[in-house]
């Protein structure tokens, strides 16, 4: 101890303040590192969070007393990735997250006693968009959603019923296809009674209109283009021709442009059709009349009574009956009225919109590709009778009709991109190695913390170290000895002198000089030891022959 601290002494107070500046820096250095680097690894727990969904979760984490960091002003928790699994399905049995919005969970601890009809009405209508809201952020692209319905009442005495409406504000990510717009308006429109999907208008964050909810068509099409459809249907049949065409030459060798005429006039036809060979007796009427008469007929004014001579009294007698009676006359009149029903067919014909004029087709396949002898790749062209086999696939698949117009084109050329090459996956026990990106930048962070480690033991550490203690260990030791002319001390001993102003000479003495030279010496017979052993291990037999015959001299 009386060593120590008289090293101590020697040392000076400035060295060490130095000294424990170094120890407190490397200290404090070591520290973060290792706390760095034993910290577990955080993750995202829940991200695009509401301030109050942020607010439950960290309040649930400080009573669960479990680490965690936020980050994007409150909108992302982060926590160890080893427990982030078991904290969502606690969350989740919790209810948590929920999304932002009130939900039916307004009803949970609401006093019905004491709650009005206007009151419960609104937190209905509430808790409906809130839930609503809730299920439109669970679709894809959609970050956030906001859902305002109107459900008005039927006034008293009032046989105008007027319709719901909604209006809807999504937040996306990028842009929403037409037949997402017309996915959401249904169904909000099926979750709401009396809501019909043009009466839901869709509007975005920038304030651009995606459906109109001010629309009036019945049929609920009319938020659909012309345009709109006839690509939809164009896509469609395109990617199911291209489907079977590379089913046969093989993905990407392939290429399909489909154009579709449409016909988008809405047309009514009414028609009337009679036919005669059809007729059906409505009614029949049928009317028979039968007069008589016992009167003479010579006071009538008739043609014969006219006649002179005998011709009238001709006609009398034979008018007389065998009995001598006088004629009778009689009158028989018979009517008959049919009312005939003639068929008859109204027909009324609406077409519309959207009708296909024509069809056309343009496919064009790749050839094949092998090797010649010398093992380059060779393209061959396709046969005239394997493209007529796709030609007919490919006019089945859209229903070709001649009548219509519709054209199908085959062609058959080489593409300028060159064929795909397959990526060969890792099997195996390589599929081990297989890092995410976490596990990367987590292996990237330890290298660099090992380095700058190391960076700081060498280039700050060591040099101070040194510094501190190596002066110490040279520093000349003041004997008695001999004051030159010159103003030096000598040591006649160790031959050291000391300069008035402190600065160190050395005096080679006879002491000095055996010390060097045995060094020197020993160096010599080491690089001779050394080169004696190479030899021998060059010349094993010689050098064993070299060693028998020392020992049979030495015997001698």
């Amino acid at each position: 101890m009386q060593g120590l601290v008289e090293f101590v002494k020697t040392l000076g107070a400035s060295r060490i303040a130095a000294m424990g500046a170094v120890t407190i820096a490397l200290v404090g250095f070591f520290a973060f590192v290792i706390m760095r680097v034993t910290t577990p690894q955080m993750t995202p727990l829940f991200t695009d969070l509401s301030y109050d969904d942020s607010a439950a979760i960290v309040k649930e984490l400080d009573r669960q007393a479990v680490p965690y960091e936020l980050r994007d002003d409150g909108n992302v928790v982060l926590v160890a990735k080893d427990r982030v699994a078991k904290l969502r399905m606690s969350f989740a049995e919790g209810g948590l997250p929920k999304g932002g919005g009130v939900g039916y969970e307004i009803f949970d601890k609401s006093d019905a006693l004491g709650t009005t009809s206007f009151v419960q009405n609104i937190n209905n209508v509430r808790a409906l968009e809130g839930e609503l809201a809730r299920t439109i952020r669970s679709l894809d692209r959609v970050q956030d959603a906001r859902v305002h319905l109107v459900m008005p009442e039927r006034p008293l005495f009032s046989r105008d019923k007027v319709d719901a409406t909604a209006s809807i504000v999504l937040k996306v990510r990028g842009t929403l296809e037409p037949q997402q717009v017309r996915a959401i308006r249904h169904l909000v429109a099926t979750a709401v009674n009396g809501l019909r999907p043009e009466r839901v208008s869709i509007v975005d964050e920038r304030g651009q209109l995606l459906a109109d909810g001010a629309n009036n068509d019945p049929n609920g099409a009319g938020d659909v283009s012309g345009d709109e459809r006839r690509a939809a249907f164009e896509k469609r049949l395109q990617s199911q021709v291209e489907a079977i065409v590379s089913s046969v030459v093989g993905p990407g060798h392939a290429r399909v442009q489909l154009t579709a005429d449409f016909d988008f006039n809405r047309v009514t036809q009414t028609s009337d059709k009679f036919d005669p060979e059809g007729r059906v007796v409505r009614s029949s009427q049928t009317r028979e009349e039968t007069s008589s008469s016992n009167e003479a007929r010579e006071n009538q004014v008739t043609v014969g009574n006219e006649i002179p001579g005998g011709q009238r009294q001709a006609q009398g007698a034979a008018a007389a009956g065998a009995d001598g009676q006088p004629p009778r006359d009689e009158n028989r009149k018979s009517e008959e009225i049919v009312n005939y029903e003639i068929s008859k067919i109204t027909k009324t014909e609406v077409s519309e919109g959207g009708r296909i004029n024509r069809i056309s087709v343009a496919v064009l396949v790749d050839g094949t590709y092998g090797k010649n002898d010398k093992g380059e790749v060779t393209y061959q062209p396709r046969g005239k009778e394997e493209i007529d086999q796709i030609a007919a696939l490919v006019r089945s698949a859209i229903g070709f009709d001649q009548k219509r117009g519709d054209q199908v084109e085959v062609v058959n050329l080489r593409f300028a991109d060159t064929p795909a090459t397959p990526i060969n996956e890792p099997t195996g026990w390589l599929s081990a190695f297989q890092f995410t990106k976490d596990d990367i930048m987590r292996a990237i962070e330890m290298v660099v913390m090992g380095l700058l480690g190391l960076v700081v033991v060498l280039m700050v550490v060591r040099p101070l170290v040194r510094r501190v203690i190596a002066p110490e260990l040279g520093a000349p030791v003041l004997l008695p000895g001999v004051v030159g002319g010159d103003g030096l001390t000598v040591d006649p001993l160790a031959g050291v002198a000391v300069g008035p102003d402190g600065e160190l000479k050395v005096d080679p003495s006879p002491t000095s000089k055996m010390i060097d030279l045995a060094q020197v010496q020993g160096q010599v017979h080491a690089q001779s030891v050394q080169k004696v052993g190479d030899i021998a291990d060059k010349n094993p037999r010689e050098t064993v022959s070299i060693i028998r015959e020392w020992l049979h001299e030495s015997a001698a």
